[in-house]
């Protein structure tokens, strides 16, 4: 399975926790064969009737492969659709999603396959899938290298096959279709409202604290630029230094408007920090 557009073509590079996560999973895999994959199971794998003895496989559980196809096809999810995903939100923002697709498929087997052990990392890639569709739709997805298939296509058959395959049999036949499901409607519930539950967070967050970011309104940040300029207290690189700062906080301070402070990235919080120091500095 592969994807191609003017956008997305074979020159891409992995991003880091894309490579992360390729390297982990395959570092688990040949430590299970060396291990022996019941123990691995047991203790690294996620089973309802041990959530509380051993809560661990909650995160564990993504990490494990039943076999080197379980693992190929998971990777070869990562690999093709994590590196865009990852590229747009930044790095921390990806983890976290990762993260939470895979827990949403801890949640969903708890509830309806109670008696049933799930291993590998196809509810996190599900939910990796979900979101490339849901900001490329119309990417044509090659499936099997051969038939083109829109991403919005793949993904709702994808869902109604998962959806139909859990409540007709649930993980029957190995296959976990409630976590599948579960990082599906994880995917969902963060896309839609992720970014509106981050800004209300953030809202409670500074309401009773002082601000981490004292920045100051852009009109007054302009004038003292002006005034120092007049002033002749600094050469014209400083000056222009200055200014291209403002207009990086601008631009950031209209993403955190629009969608919340969770979708910084690492670069992103640096500049606001330094902004905020130079601020406490004068």
């Amino acid at each position: 399975m592969s994807y191609a557009t003017e956008r997305f073509g074979f020159g891409y590079h992995l991003t880091p926790w894309v490579k992360r996560l390729l390297v982990a999973n395959t570092a688990v895999f040949l430590l299970t064969a060396i291990v022996g994959g019941s123990f691995s199971y047991d203790w690294l794998g996620f089973s309802p009737q041990h959530a509380f003895t051993r809560p661990w496989g909650a995160l564990t559980y993504m990490f494990v492969h039943a076999d080197v196809w379980h693992l190929l096809l998971n990777m070869l999810g990562l690999f093709f659709f994590g590196p865009p995903l990852e590229g747009r939100w930044g790095s921390r923002e990806f983890i976290k999603y990762y993260l939470l697709c895979g827990m949403g498929g801890v949640f969903l087997s708890f509830l309806f396959a109670p008696n049933a052990a799930i291993i590998g990392a196809s509810a996190a890639v599900y939910g990796v899938v979900l979101a490339f569709a849901w900001y490329w739709p119309e990417t044509p997805i090659y499936v099997w290298g051969i038939f083109p298939v829109k991403a919005k296509w793949l993904v709702g058959f994808f869902f109604f096959a998962t959806l139909i395959s859990a409540f007709g049999g649930g993980a029957r036949g190995g296959v976990a279709n409630f976590a599948h499901l579960g990082g599906l409607l994880t995917g969902v519930g963060y896309l839609k409202f992720g970014d509106r539950f981050a800004a209300r967070l953030g809202e409670v967050r500074t309401s009773g604290e002082s601000r981490r970011f004292a920045i100051v309104p852009r009109k007054e940040s302009r004038e003292e630029v002006r005034g120092k300029r007049s002033g002749g207290r600094r050469d014209s690189a400083v000056r222009r230094q200055e200014e291209d700062l403002l207009d990086e906080v601008d631009r950031i301070l209209d993403k955190i408007s629009a969608r919340g402070m969770g979708v910084l990235t690492d670069e992103e919080r640096n500049v606001l920090d330094e902004m905020s120091r130079r601020r406490r500095s004068n």
